[in-house]
């Protein structure tokens, strides 16, 4: 859990636990699994317990439900970065009914839920065809093979908001078919020691397909690797992508989050209806 997190995308993040099992190419290089491993809960895995918290934990997104209303500022709260909410476990189902209540109670926060697993979605969630205002959700996209397979998933939840993680990006990814059912993109190159490069053509024309639809766009980072025009470091690691380009391994920081020139911080407009 993190009061003011320092993702990009969200004001907090809030866990109902850790813990989780990969199940897609994006999985690979997991930052939750590997910052688990690192704290010493070994929480990844099908046999593996899950770590749960306590009321005190609880009781944060309360708080900042209260500061919203007092602000008038609407939080949006990631839930959750190191689990999926939508893991298909019977031991996390008190958990999630814990969920679904606390959500309930901070009308003043929008609670986004990513998820790689939007098939079961509409089996675990317990709103049917009416899910409460304050709701986002949405499915992790890597490539056209899981846009394929997630996206009409997701395309059938009437939530407030419909949102896609490209990130990591890992190949060139059409959206166009679902561009109608989809309020935001978040995209973005991997980070870590064994990041794999995006080629800069995905991202540019992933932009293209959400500024031609009207699809608020969020690119989050380069990771690791950045475009290398430009880029004077001699001894930096050198890898050429799908689209020709030079791709230079300079650490998250250098490479930044600039596309050709510019920021793009775009948030989405609740669906009405």
């Amino acid at each position: 859990m993190a009061k003011n997190s320092r993702i990009e995308w969200t004001t907090h993040t809030f866990n109902p636990w850790w813990g989780c099992v990969k199940v897609s190419p994006a999985c690979k290089h997991c930052y939750a699994e590997s910052w688990a491993k690192r704290v010493g809960s070994k929480v990844w895995g099908i046999n593996a317990e899950r770590r749960f918290f306590g009321d005190k934990h609880w009781s944060e997104p309360l708080k900042w439900n209260a500061a919203a209303e007092a602000t008038g500022e609407r939080a949006r709260v990631f839930c959750a970065s190191m689990a999926d909410v939508f893991e298909d476990r019977r031991d996390l189902d008190v958990h999630r009914a814990r969920l679904w209540k606390l959500i309930e109670a901070t009308p003043h926060l929008d609670w986004l839920l990513l998820t790689k697993r939007p098939e079961i979605v509409a089996r675990l969630a317990p709103w049917g065809d009416e899910w409460p205002a304050n709701v986002w959700l949405g499915t992790t996209v890597e490539n056209q093979e899981y846009a394929e397979e997630r996206l009409p998933h997701l395309g059938a939840i009437p939530a407030a908001v419909r949102f896609i993680s490209a990130e990591p990006l890992l190949g060139p990814l059409d959206i166009g078919p679902w561009a109608d059912k989809l309020d935001w993109v978040i995209t973005g190159g991997e980070s870590g020691p064994k990041a794999r490069p995006s080629s800069p053509s995905w991202f540019r024309d992933l932009l293209n397909i959400c500024m031609a639809h009207d699809v608020a766009f969020h690119f989050k980072q380069w990771g690791d690797w950045a475009p290398g025009q430009g880029i004077p470091l001699a001894k930096a690691r050198m890898e050429t992508v799908a689209d020709g380009t030079t791709m230079i391994r300079v650490g998250k920081k250098i490479a930044g989050r600039e596309l050709d020139g510019e920021t793009w911080d775009e948030l989405p407009v609740a669906r009405t209806a």
